[in-house]
């Protein structure tokens, strides 16, 4: 691949092949490869996210705070800001608006009392501090209708999950936090289901300093637990307090890189930890998620020509 690891190297080869289809009178329809991220409310999802992008801009609060899939397309680029598919020609370069933006989107097709919708938000962050990946945020697993939320809630997240997740072409982040069961691990256990080899599934152990004193996850994150082909990675996000306090993410960055050198159960382990590491495992399991996606296009295009003689 040379120099231009992960997808950077990848998008040249899409253009050509397009080109190649097209010359054969051909529409080569690339299912392109995305990340979903999955998990319970207040997993920790939005922390794992915003991390990635360096930045806060996704709504905060309590219940279930995303309640439309969020499809975020991060961009490599020199200048940083945002730009909506539903808002064309506007860019954002304040991320409080971003923010706002989400907001009032997700309410005027989902109203303003906790209702959910399939119809996904689109959005992209231009950036020095991305790498070109797309990420989808979904709502989180919950039991317990609130407001104007049907009873069947749990079941409606589930399968607007289960849409994007069955899906081969795309990766799972299974986000679950650290003080809980991973037995009992929704997103581990929706993960299973359409992926049961675990080939597409990367695990992310969240609050890992909220862990009871004594105890430690070292045993989920060397894989030997519940393993996973891609193992697990921990990260450590902002609490609550951090968020308020405006701690921003870049310190956020350095403390979590000092809480696994520091911790005697994760410093032999911390080169394969945090959050530049996720973003690394990522932009690397792309190009073979793309690759698969490829041959299975290539596959089905000759075989529609095929028929057609």
């Amino acid at each position: 691949r040379g120099g231009g690891g992960g997808m950077e190297g990848l998008i040249p080869l899409v253009n050509r092949l397009q080109d190649a289809f097209a010359a054969l009178g051909q529409s080569c329809l690339l299912d392109l490869p995305q990340i979903a991220v999955v998990g319970g409310q207040s997993a920790g999802k939005s922390s794992v996210l915003e991390n990635c992008v360096s930045r806060d801009f996704l709504p905060r609060g309590s219940g279930i705070v995303t309640r439309r899939p969020l499809v975020l397309q991060l961009i490599t680029a020199k200048t940083e800001y945002a730009e909506f598919l539903h808002c064309k020609g506007r860019k954002f370069t304040d991320f409080d608006e971003v923010r706002q933006e989400i907001e009032v989107e997700t309410d005027r097709i989902t109203g303003v009392n906790k209702g959910i919708s399939s119809i996904p938000i689109n959005l992209r962050i231009y950036s020095p501090h991305v790498l070109s990946l797309t990420l989808i945020d979904l709502p989180g697993i919950t039991k317990v209708p609130v407001g104007d939320q049907p009873p069947d809630i749990e079941q409606q997240i589930r399968d607007m999950i289960m849409q994007f997740i069955s899906r081969e072409n795309c990766l799972i982040l299974a986000v679950t936090p650290a003080n809980t069961d991973l037995a009992n691990s929704d997103a581990l256990k929706l993960a299973k289901e359409v992926d049961p080899q675990g080939l597409r599934t990367i695990g992310v152990i969240t609050k890992l300093d909220l862990m009871d004193e004594g105890t430690d996850a070292r045993e989920i994150l060397e894989n030997k637990l519940l393993p996973l082909r891609r193992g697990y990675i921990g990260v450590v996000n902002r609490s609550q307090k951090d968020i308020d306090g405006k701690k921003d993410i870049k310190a956020a960055l350095l403390a979590e890189r000092k809480f696994f050198l520091s911790h005697p159960a994760y410093r032999h382990m911390a080169d394969r930890m945090g959050t530049p590491y996720l973003q690394k495992v990522l932009n690397q399991v792309k190009p073979e998620a793309f690759v698969i996606s490829l041959a299975l296009s290539i596959l089905d295009s000759s075989w529609k020509q095929q028929k057609s003689y």
